[in-house]
């Protein structure tokens, strides 16, 4: 299915709550991207973490689509996106990437949720962007360096790749509440990824964070802001999404139950978190 690029209109008789999928041609390479619900609705940008694709929402997507028209995009190097040129997996490069893309599909203002590391890109495109950003979501998107209790990417070498599923599902254990059950898809999504792609968009979120703290970014950009995290999350301390307080009128919201991955353990937590926050951001 081609997708819309900028200015143009849907026909007259098209559904517009259909969905559309399709690699959109940009200058740099093809980027994967995936939109739901009505054309005309207040629109949403999700953007996944390191490792995965945008089948990571799919559990959430059909909880968002009344209200929202839902946009997904598989950043470079993952699932059915390009590498960026020059290998440029930089956090500001995700982000102009992800701005020329709705600049084509002629979106003008969107809420962009972020779980995890794609956190960070939803964050740089506000910064990127504050025209085109008007609210903020963070899911389980660690908040500092000093935050982090997750496993060490290094504990996979490049003579390991591509990783068997037993060694991917022990990396990704962390990422979910003891006991939830991987879903294989996400498993295959991160197998596609290169080891430069695995390694770069890793390295990139540190230096990123190293570079100044998320809740420090947020509280100059004065976007309204909530952030959701589990409550029993093994990647990042559960306690630290108190750091993002500091943002003036943030709303934080802990999901009991929860590891670091509630949009899959916990959707219907997580979307209506979501849209209470979008309701009265609108």
């Amino acid at each position: 299915m081609t997708l819309p690029t900028s200015g143009q209109q849907p026909s007259q008789g098209q559904d517009l709550a259909s969905h559309e999928d399709a690699v959109l041609p940009l200058d740099d390479g093809g980027l994967y991207v995936c939109q739901d619900g009505p054309r005309t609705a207040p629109a949403l940008l999700l953007l996944h973490g390191s490792a995965a694709a945008v089948g990571s929402w799919r559990a959430l997507v059909p909880l968002l689509t009344a209200a929202h028209h839902v946009i997904r995009i598989d950043l470079r190097g993952h699932g059915r996106s390009a590498p960026p040129a020059g290998g440029d997996y930089t956090v500001p490069g995700q982000a102009r990437t992800v701005a020329a893309a709705l600049e084509r599909l002629g979106v003008d203002r969107l809420v962009a949720v972020g779980h995890s590391s794609g956190g960070y890109a939803a964050t740089a495109l506000a910064e990127l962007r504050p025209d085109l950003v008007t609210g903020l979501v963070l899911i389980d998107t660690g908040p500092s360096l000093d935050a982090f209790d997750g496993p060490d990417s290094a504990a996979i070498g490049p003579e390991q790749w591509p990783p068997s599923d037993a060694m991917l599902r022990m990396f990704a254990s962390t990422g979910f509440r003891e006991g939830f059950e991987i879903p294989q898809d996400l498993v295959d999504d991160a197998r596609t990824m290169t080891y430069e792609a695995f390694v770069g968009t890793q390295e990139a979120a540190r230096a990123y964070l190293a570079e100044r703290t998320l809740p420090d970014r947020l509280a100059v950009l004065g976007k309204p802001l909530q952030v959701v995290f589990g409550d029993q999350d093994r990647r990042w301390r559960p306690s630290s999404a108190a750091d993002y307080r500091k943002v003036p009128g943030a709303r934080v919201a802990w999901l009991p139950g929860s590891g670091h991955t509630p949009i899959l353990e916990d959707p219907a937590g997580t979307a209506a978190l979501l849209l209470a926050f979008t309701a009265s951001h609108a």
